[in-house]
């Protein structure tokens, strides 16, 4: 539930934190795509960074510089346009041209672009969160951590009010809520009670270090369900989801089946 934007105080465009180099390279991870081979991933992390530095820049400038042939380079940036990474257009020529098709020419979308960027504002923030523990202490991260969801806490309340009472009912509202502002989340119902998954963590790394992060908003999904949580599972620990468990409440009949899933990340 980790909003950074809030970590940063400002809107998530794309730009070096301070002493950060530009041209970092971009890393996709084997599993963020499916299973695809390793070369595959390789060679679709030179396209984005190529992109990344030219700008808008046509198939054949970029297997060129890559070594690719036109297939091959084709085969990436029609995968790339899949999976709104790149968008095209027409190549602007000036003056008469020759005969045939104009080229296309290929640039990263502001998503792919922003995502680029993650790792810089993962430095500025861990580096502004040292300065604050270094001068206030533990509390003052503490503090800084819960005024930082309370935005997003309002938001998700508010998008719950019609949730009603059931802690379980408002896990699957807060579920939803969360997956509208990015964190991909759903909600399960087990013999115990339920889970509130988050699939998604935009601040992990800086996480890892703070976990006074993860505690502030654990405390915004137990108010917003309305008891007691307990965090089994978090991204910024290694684990691959963030998972809370929401026990099942005393004198409350489960209904429907025992064990069902409430898709909202979808």
């Amino acid at each position: 539930m980790k909003n950074a934007a809030a970590l940063s105080g400002r809107q998530p465009t794309a730009g070096p934190a301070v002493g950060a180099s530009t041209s970092a390279p971009i890393v996709t991870t084997h599993a963020a795509l499916g299973g695809a081979n390793p070369t595959e991933v390789s060679t679709r992390d030179r396209v984005t960074q190529l992109l990344l530095e030219r700008g808008a820049t046509t198939a054949a400038q970029l297997g060129s510089a890559l070594g690719l042939s036109p297939a091959a380079i084709r085969r990436h940036l029609d995968a790339m346009l899949a999976d709104g990474d790149v968008v095209a257009r027409e190549q602007v020529v000036q003056g008469s041209r020759g005969r045939g098709r104009p080229a296309k020419v290929f640039r990263l979308t502001e998503a792919a672009r922003v995502r680029c960027g993650t790792h810089h504002y993962d430095n500025m923030a861990t580096a502004a969160l040292r300065w604050i523990a270094r001068s206030g202490g533990s509390g003052a991260v503490e503090e800084f951590a819960t005024e930082q969801v309370a935005a997003l806490e309002g938001r998700c309340r508010t998008a719950m009010e019609d949730a009603g009472d059931d802690p379980l009912a408002r896990a699957e509202a807060l579920a939803g809520a969360l997956t509208a502002e990015g964190y991909a989340a759903n909600a399960t119902t087990i013999a115990s009670g339920g889970q509130l998954c988050q699939h998604h963590c935009p601040v992990a790394h800086v996480a890892a270090e703070f976990p006074q992060l993860c505690e502030a908003e654990t405390a915004v999904i137990s108010r917003l369900v309305g008891t007691h949580v307990q965090r089994l599972a978090t991204i910024a620990h290694g684990d691959g989801v963030c998972t809370t468990h929401i026990p099942a409440q005393p004198g409350r009949a489960q209904s429907g089946n025992p064990v069902t899933t409430v898709r909202t990340d979808r």
